[in-house]
């Protein structure tokens, strides 16, 4: 599957737990398009599109993810795609997870209903958990629920172009592109991805769809270039994960 396009979150670090409960917490840590779409080839659409976001200096991902057992989660990030960016990962069975990271660090806050379920515990009071810890972010690890600030805009495959459609009110373009990689389903089939390419103004990756045996996904781009407001927490506010011993 693509990088990036489906975010897996599935535990947090030890050190985390250690900090905010004493205790080791784990968890899940068709047509022609119409205007540019009408005038270029389905791969040269995609590869148009993957080179403006490579261009990019901020912009804000949003994406939401449901496996095949029902469970689902969403998260939203806006980022400068190099080493500063905001993430928040929020799970419908209860629980959210933020994040910002500033070049070599990171701050990391679950909130109480997070760390509840991952415990195994439920904190006596339930108070509130408000609290961020500051860690390096060398120490982050594929599965433990924090993201990259990158985003491999890349082509793969050979696309194909759908129906005209609008994403967020833009006129845009489908390109399906499937993944012979993926896992297959009852029928053999693999994962397919719908990526939406605006076809007027700037020729922006607007959404990516992923629909495949395992789960399904929806990721979309907006505020282009926008001022991006990434800033630590306050000081009162944040425990150092070197505390933890």
């Amino acid at each position: 599957m693509i990088q990036g396009v489906c975010v897996r979150a599935k535990s947090v670090t030890v050190v985390l737990a250690g900090l905010l409960l004493g205790t080791a917490v784990t968890g899940c840590a068709g047509g022609d398009g119409g205007g540019r779409g009408a005038e270029l080839s389905a791969d040269a659409l995609l590869d148009e599109a993957h080179k403006t976001m490579n261009a990019l200096k901020t912009v804000t991902i949003a994406s939401s993810t449901t496996g095949s057992a029902g469970s689902s989660y969403s998260s939203r990030q806006t980022t400068d795609l190099k080493g500063r960016c905001t993430n928040k990962i929020t799970w419908t069975e209860g629980g959210s997870l933020e994040q910002i990271r500033i070049d070599d660090t990171d701050y990391v806050r679950p909130d109480r209903a997070y760390l509840d379920r991952w415990s195994g515990r439920e904190a006596a009071g339930g108070k509130a958990q408000d609290r961020w810890i500051r860690t390096p972010s060398s120490n982050a690890k594929p599965g433990d629920g924090l993201v990259d600030c990158t985003w491999p805009f890349t082509a793969f495959g050979k696309a194909e172009k759908g129906d005209r459609t609008e994403i967020g009110g833009r006129p845009a373009v489908a390109l399906r592109v499937s993944d012979a990689g993926d896992a297959k389903d009852a029928e053999g089939a693999g994962g397919t991805y719908t990526f939406y390419v605006a076809t007027e103004g700037e020729p922006y990756l607007l959404e990516v769809a992923y629909r495949g045996s395992d789960y399904r996904s929806t990721t979309s781009f907006s505020a282009f270039d926008e001022p991006l407001g990434v800033r630590a927490p306050a000081a009162d506010d944040v425990l150092d994960a070197a505390d933890a011993g």
